[in-house]
């Protein structure tokens, strides 16, 4: 009769190193959908519970988890790194409802769901293709940069220029990325990439005779596809969490991502004489230009939504909210309001709508109010900022950073109250 060493797991320990495992490959594909902390950490709590762990708890960062599974007296610890930052909303979709079916299983029956079931599902999702090939993804990006440029007062040519410019980009930049290439290195490329497209398409028509002047001032609307819009929201909601650890190292990214792609943009412009000054206004009568800014706000939203991997029906709902709060945010600052402030009553707005109409589609209110709120993100102002910088301008470069830090932090700020105001979970701190 073989006896069972006292240093070997017996079999309860077992079934608890399994389930913990099972919760732990639920928090590494929220981690890599790109949402927020806290997302990931109440992701795996709800998982955990639900195939009968007692208490589950997580430290997560942009890249990191570490948990810690108890059932009675026996406790389970784990560390697992996530090393592909990125977003995707139809898999963030997907978790959540998984992890909302698997919880009512629970209720229902008041037994744990099978860890085999949840690994079955888990590895579903993990290996569920893209929503889009690499050319529609594209596409949208050149969408969204398309309508960017307007908002940013281009005119046809920069529109157009834009369009084929972030196409390009997008296109180099997915491709690079899926064969695992330094993100960084590729952001700076996928930037220099559009950049030369854009003058290369504007200077040849200039030269041909199309165009009586060279459009050079849309250049920077053509590389606002490599804004991180995502790390940039989830960190500064990360952070009004107290989770400090992961808000801190998201905003880190982010930062690195926006520098990278000024850098290649303040290259380009150094090499052909450039400077990334803002074009005069549209002269349009008033009726069509905010109708146009309605167009271009739900173009924009709806161009990064996709881009995001989103399904349609969610797209459409984040074009939506993000149409209407951007075109007020713009009527405010129109009528005197500072700037930040009006950021923040839109993002207010976002967060408001999103916890109302996201339920009745059945997604997670995240892939609704991040792709709404990230068209309000002041891309330009921030590629300014670094490229005043670099170029030795410290005071133009500092006062584009802090105007484009305080948009941020106010459409960080009017998310976070709408939470709070919709979900009592941040209301109180528990």
């Amino acid at each position: 009769m073989r006896t069972q060493h006292p240093s070997y797991p017996d079999a309860d320990e077992l079934d608890l190193i399994r389930r913990s495992g099972a919760a732990l490959q639920v928090g590494k594909l929220s981690l890599s959908g790109g949402t927020g902390s806290y997302r990931v950490k109440a992701s795996m709590a709800r998982i955990a519970r639900a195939m009968g762990v007692d208490r589950h708890e997580a430290h997560v960062t942009l890249t990191e988890i570490t948990t810690t599974s108890h059932r009675e007296h026996s406790f389970r610890t784990e560390v697992a790194e996530v090393r592909a930052v990125g977003v995707n909303a139809d898999r963030l979709a997907l978790i959540e409802r998984m992890v909302t079916r698997f919880e009512r299983q629970h209720q229902a029956t008041g037994k744990p769901v099978p860890v085999d079931e949840v690994l079955v599902q888990v590895h579903q999702i993990a290996t569920r293709p893209p929503l889009y090939p690499a050319v529609l993804n594209a596409l949208w990006s050149a969408i969204a940069c398309a309508a960017f440029a307007f908002l940013n007062n281009g005119g046809p040519v920069e529109i157009g220029g834009v369009f084929i410019a972030a196409g390009l980009g997008q296109l180099v930049r997915r491709a690079m990325l899926h064969r695992g290439y330094n993100p960084f290195g590729v952001t700076m490329l996928a930037a220099a990439i559009a950049c030369f497209s854009y003058l290369g398409l504007v200077t040849g028509l200039h030269e041909l005779g199309a165009l009586t002047t060279r459009h050079e001032a849309g250049y920077v609307s053509a590389v606002l596809f490599l804004i991180p819009g995502f790390p940039l929201v989830a960190g500064a909601l990360d952070l009004a969490r107290l989770d400090f650890s992961a808000g801190l190292s998201r905003l880190t990214y982010a930062l690195m991502v926006l520098t990278s792609a000024a850098l290649a943009v303040w290259a380009v412009s150094s090499v052909v004489g450039l400077q990334p000054d803002p074009p005069p206004p549209p002269d349009l009568a008033p009726v069509v230009l905010w109708s146009l800014r309605f167009v271009a706000s739900f173009l924009g939203v709806i161009g990064f939504a996709l881009m995001f991997n989103s399904p349609w029906r969610m797209a459409v709902l984040a074009a939506t909210v993000g149409m209407v709060a951007n075109v007020g945010r713009l009527l405010l600052v129109d009528l005197g309001v500072v700037t930040q402030a009006a950021a923040a009553g839109a993002a207010l707005v976002v967060g408001v709508l999103a916890h109302y109409l996201a339920p009745r589609l059945d997604v997670p209110r995240v892939t609704v109010s991040v792709p709404a709120v990230v068209i309000m993100v002041p891309g330009v102002l921030a590629y300014r900022a670094i490229f005043h910088l670099s170029d030795g301008q410290t005071l133009d470069a500092l006062a584009y950073g802090v105007q484009a830090a305080l948009v941020v932090i106010s459409l960080s700020i009017g998310l976070a109250v709408a939470r709070m105001l919709t979900d009592r979970t941040w209301a109180f701190d528990r």
